[in-house]
């Protein structure tokens, strides 16, 4: 039976428009939290707003139900799929957006990390996916932006806030089949892949590590999520993977990889860090071993090969994890 993520709250926007993938975005980060079998928020406490009720109004409303509602010890998520400017002020641009009227129809950065700030949880997590590839009729003679060069300024006063922008401010948001690059690696993260504990929880720091790394490989190189971390004490959870159980399900497509490759990959990573963890333990204790002895040369030659051989070993786990 799974088990409820009762003190996560999340606010899902996707714009559409011109950007039609922002829906499809935004309905399966909605769908995904809400699913008892995977993340297991309570379905009240996830609000989704697309198309026409992603107007500026409902954005904001939508952030203010956010922070009266999700207390110091819940988790937040704050997801937003659509278009980033700046003209030279960064903005989120939301459905209905006019460039003839941007305090009214827009969303300042100013404003936007204001709103963020009166969010009292202290575990928030900000997923922005904007810049997209080939949709850019709302924004034309505006430069593309990934996030409020501010934002994390003032986010960092507080503790346990966590910005992930989809791309570099000279990149584009890729799309793909069924969703955006960025969107379906975190839905993936949420659903397991990537989790270091493999304890049941989809967890922060597992997400942005995971995300950092698949999204730049299925572009080709071409678009690297920027990731900003804010006093953070723990890698806490973001939801449940799998409604509680231990083990990541599959998810009902394949990216570039196939997923079941990927829980593969995920598993052997995970014992390659518990692996290395280990190694470092041992070359401790062999350090501490050898500083008992007062000359160099009384030191056993079997302790110094040991020492030796877990240092290589060291070297190689380490290799291997920054190639991956």
């Amino acid at each position: 039976m799974s088990q409820s993520f009762s003190h996560g709250y999340a606010l899902v926007v996707g714009v559409g428009k011109d950007l039609p993938v922002t829906i499809e975005d935004a309905k399966a980060v909605s769908g995904i939290l809400v699913d008892p079998s995977r993340c297991a928020y309570p379905g009240d406490q996830v609000r989704l707003l697309t198309s026409e009720g992603a107007q500026r109004n409902n954005i904001i409303s939508g952030l203010n139900w956010l922070a009266k509602s999700a207390g110091q010890n819940d988790t937040a998520i704050v997801y937003f799929s659509g278009h980033g400017t700046e003209n030279p002020d960064f903005y989120l641009v939301p459905y209905g957006f006019d460039r003839q009227n941007l305090a009214g129809t827009a969303i300042s950065g100013t404003e936007f990390t204001k709103l963020l700030c009166e969010i009292r949880a202290q575990k928030l997590l900000v997923l922005l996916d904007c810049c997209h590839a080939g949709g850019q009729a709302e924004v034309k003679n505006f430069i593309k932006s990934p996030m409020p060069s501010t934002a994390f300024d003032e986010l960092a006063r507080s503790s346990g806030r966590v910005v992930i922008a989809s791309s570099r401010k000279d990149e584009v948001s890729w799309t793909g089949s069924p969703y955006s690059q960025f969107t379906m690696a975190v839905l993936e993260a949420f659903a397991g892949l990537g989790a270091f504990e493999q304890d049941g929880f989809a967890r922060v720091l597992d997400l942005t590590l995971y995300v950092g790394r698949f999204v730049p490989d299925r572009t080709g190189d071409k678009q690297h999520p920027i990731i900003k971390v804010s006093n953070l004490q723990d890698n806490f959870a973001i939801a449940w993977y799998a409604g509680g159980s231990k083990t990541p399900k599959e998810l009902p497509w394949r990216a570039d990889t196939p997923v079941s490759r990927l829980i593969a990959d995920s598993a052997e990573v995970a014992s390659w860090r518990r692996r290395l963890a280990n190694k470092r333990e041992n070359l401790l204790l062999i350090e501490e071993r050898m500083s008992e002895y007062v000359e160099f040369t009384d030191i056993p030659i079997q302790l110094l090969k040991n020492k030796r051989l877990t240092e290589s070993e060291i070297d190689e786990l380490q290799t291997r994890l920054q190639g991956r």
